[in-house]
């Protein structure tokens, strides 16, 4: 018998997101039905909504970064029960795809994804899920290889982070472009995901943190969250000031969490000597990075630079979600500071606004 419940729907392009009752199946072979407990707001999925659906078939239930408790489980799923606290991961492993055949899940592009459960109640049509998730709803189902078990004392509230924001910014660190004790890092965005490098590189005991932003209030959070040094890229040339304050040098790691082409530019142009640059931010669809190859100081070629691309902290989600559950739970990984504040379903749109114009770190919505 399907469950009742709510869910925040894009029904249309170009319309408002709009909560509305939907009914959602039990759980099919392999997958788990989860009751949210708490979901974060992403830019993502401000993303789906300013890009008409990423090319998801409408209507779209919002949401990736949730936390609840399973409902029920389908056949097969053994390793997680009813009333489990858990973490809903996107990128659960395939275990099919060329990078999962030679053993490197981290690599997997086609992560595992369930069947089409929940249904728009009105007309019964069958909604789509971002990210494989849907997490801007009461209840969802997801792939069980995509639940991951929390330990029962972390509220989900501060763990519902994990599933994008903290993860794919620590992951960045951690597993995309390791950090190496006493790098010199720096960090181009300071909003959910470029906090989260942060503290990466402060928990890979990088010696330098230099964050860059425009916005005074974000750079404010960085020093709180683990930055050594601030730059303003409002006033100057940040790439200048980063190699002047890594002693002209430049630095050993820079990770650009915009999504703008010039930042990647920066932050090419900002490394030392074979130093690496991580793309983290999510693109428009036609952007393009010019970058010189040829200057004896900053160009690729010369400066031996390395270019890489972080999906969702490259996450083994199975083995890097209970490692930053208790990096939370030592005090080393900060996620109450992460929440800026809670809402429910019914204020998302303010939140995506909120997103664009105000000073918020992640607003999570409490069911």
């Amino acid at each position: 018998m399907p469950y009742e419940g709510f869910a925040v729907l894009l029904n249309e392009p170009g319309q408002a997101a709009q909560v509305e009752a939907v009914t959602v199946d039990s759980p099919g072979p392999g997958e788990v039905l989860i009751q949210l407990h708490s979901s974060g707001v992403c830019h993502t999925d401000l993303h789906v909504k300013t890009m008409n659906g990423m090319g998801m078939p409408f209507p779209i239930v919002l949401g990736h970064e949730g936390a609840g408790h399973v409902l029920e489980v389908g056949e097969g799923v053994t390793h997680l029960a009813p009333g489990d606290p858990v973490v809903i991961a996107y990128r659960a492993p395939c275990e099919q795809c060329p990078a999962c055949r030679r053993g490197d899940p981290r690599r997997c592009w086609a992560a595992l994804r369930p069947k089409q459960r929940i249904a728009r109640k009105r007309d019964g049509a069958l909604c789509s899920q971002v990210l494989r998730c849907g997490t801007f709803a009461t209840h969802t189902v997801v792939h069980g290889k995509a639940a991951i078990k929390m330990p029962p004392n972390v509220p989900l509230e501060k763990a519902c982070l994990i599933a994008c924001g903290v993860v794919t910014g620590v992951g960045a660190v951690f597993n995309t472009s390791p950090v190496w004790r006493g790098a010199r890092v720096a960090v181009i965005g300071c909003g959910g995901v470029g906090l989260s490098v942060i503290q990466g590189a402060r928990l890979a005991h990088a010696k330098q943190i230099i964050a860059v932003d425009l916005n005074p209030v974000k750079l404010e959070w960085a020093k709180k969250f683990g930055a050594t040094d601030l730059v303003n890229a409002k006033e100057g040339d940040p790439v200048a000031k980063v190699r002047e304050l890594s002693d002209g040098e430049g630095v050993d790691f820079a990770y650009e969490a915009v999504g703008l082409s010039e930042c990647i530019d920066q932050a090419v142009r900002m490394l030392a000597y074979a130093g690496t640059a991580t793309h983290i931010g999510l693109p428009e669809e036609n952007a393009h990075v010019n970058l010189n190859l040829g200057d004896m100081d900053t160009g690729v070629y010369w400066n031996k630079v390395c270019l890489r691309v972080c999906h969702a902290g490259d996450t083994l989600p199975s083995y890097d979600f209970p490692l930053l559950a208790q990096l939370y739970l030592q005090g080393k990984l900060d996620l109450d500071g992460m929440v800026t504040r809670e809402i429910t379903l019914n204020d998302v749109e303010e939140a995506f606004h909120e997103m664009e114009t105000g000073n918020v770190i992640r607003s999570v919505i409490r069911f």
